[in-house]
């Protein structure tokens, strides 16, 4: 079952402005928003975990990262926390008061097909970013997202007193942290999550990554005998369970569709359509808060439900494995993702966007049913939100 345990963190030092240092985890900043962090403080974490090397080249920016780090240090900007710990780590939304609360802990590295489940398929994309970036830090830099099955694992984690650090994000967010160095939490901790399988949720690449890292340093001679830091990764853990999850669609938009095909009537395949009128605001607003799917094309909009064939053929319930039915039917449909019902709508207006298609988030159940299946999901299904801030904690590898 997985090892789940304590590490003496990194964290900035209580002078330094959280709320300025803090960044989301480098695979969602966009190059404006990178910029922007890095214009907010000389310490800010984009400037580690998305680093820009002086002169540009890509092995310089990897040394930079890991030359900041130290002189953070050195400068007491970062400072080493007294002993191991575990971190509770709570995540507070405004919008809707909603909340996500788990720990954070060094988790061991093992193969996929162990108690370590990945939640669905990946898109292909580099690694060698994230294998150069550990290489060179030696620290994990963002923890990976774990759901953990065992049931009551939350009560094990459950923060009380004030927090030892918080900060806001530019959403409104606020993330706290409470360090736990209590050995009889920590064993209760670590024994919960030993207790059951847990799946990856967020963090794939950084998972997959930290095993090729581990797998390269035990080749090193004498080392492979003795265990080390490169052994476990930095992970944020939460019961699966819908107290303490928000799970959010991935919507498409299409493009390259040829023009003598009616994407209404390759949807039409494998779901009845509805029109629902002209795509107007109100409408599509109206029509992401249903339980129906949307297509948006030609300026209207159409409500879609899945016939029992589309479940059948697709072997899935899940909606990104329905409308990929009608996708695979339309030659040469390009498919892009998009967080936001509105970032979709948005996309629209660019001249080879043709088509939008609104999903229904995954629930908490579909994630249980297909992690007791070990089944992987098919790639951009579900998007946990929000995400946890780089630079609540770090974690170093050695020392």
């Amino acid at each position: 079952m997985p090892t789940f345990e304590p590490f003496t963190g990194v964290r900035y030092a209580a002078d330094v402005p959280l709320d300025d240092v803090i960044s989301p985890p480098y695979d969602v900043v966009s190059p404006a928003e990178r910029s922007a962090l890095a214009a907010r403080h000389r310490a800010n974490a984009i400037h580690v975990e998305l680093p820009v090397g002086s002169d540009g080249a890509e092995p310089d920016r990897y040394r930079e990262a890991a030359r900041l780090l130290e002189s953070w240090m050195g400068e007491g900007i970062l400072q080493r926390d007294q002993e191991p710990a575990f971190y509770i780590y709570r995540m507070t939304s405004p919008a809707n008061s909603t909340r996500t609360t788990g720990v954070i802990g060094a988790l061991a590295c093992e193969p996929p097909d162990g108690d370590i489940l990945p939640h669905e398929q990946t898109i292909p994309k580099d690694r060698s970013d994230r294998l150069d970036l550990l290489r060179a830090t030696r620290a994990n830099l963002s923890p990976i997202w774990g759901l953990s099955l065992a049931r009551g694992l939350a009560k094990t984690y459950e923060p009380s007193g004030p927090p030892t650090a918080s900060a806001t994000d530019d959403s409104g967010v606020v993330h706290e942290l409470w360090v736990i160095t209590d050995p009889a939490r920590i064993e209760a901790i670590a024994g919960n999550v030993a207790g059951a399988q847990l799946v990856i949720a967020d963090g794939h690449h950084r998972y997959e990554t930290a095993l090729s890292y581990q797998a390269e340093r035990r080749q090193q001679p004498g080392v492979h005998t003795q265990p080390g830091g490169y052994d476990k990764v930095m992970a944020f853990v939460v019961e699966l369970t819908g107290d303490e999850l928000t799970v959010g669609p991935i919507h498409r938009t299409l493009s390259g569709i040829p023009e003598d095909i009616d994407v209404v009537e390759a949807f039409g395949r494998w779901f009845d359509t509805v029109h629902a009128g002209k795509a107007d605001e109100q409408g599509i607003a109206a029509a992401a808060s249903t339980p129906a799917l949307a297509l948006i094309a030609r300026g209207d909009l159409w409500l879609l439900t899945p016939r029992d064939e589309a479940y059948q053929a697709a072997g899935s319930d899940l909606d990104s494995s329905l409308v990929a039915l009608a996708v695979n039917d339309i030659p040469g449909a390009v498919s892009a993702h998009h967080h936001h019902w509105s970032d979709a709508v948005a996309a629209l207006a660019a001249e080879d966007v043709q088509a939008a298609v609104l999903l229904r988030p995954v629930t908490v159940e579909q994630i249980a049913g297909w992690a007791h299946q070990r089944r992987r999901m098919p790639p951009k299904s579900t998007y946990f939100n929000p995400k946890p801030r780089t630079g609540m904690v770090f974690r170093y590898l050695e020392g």
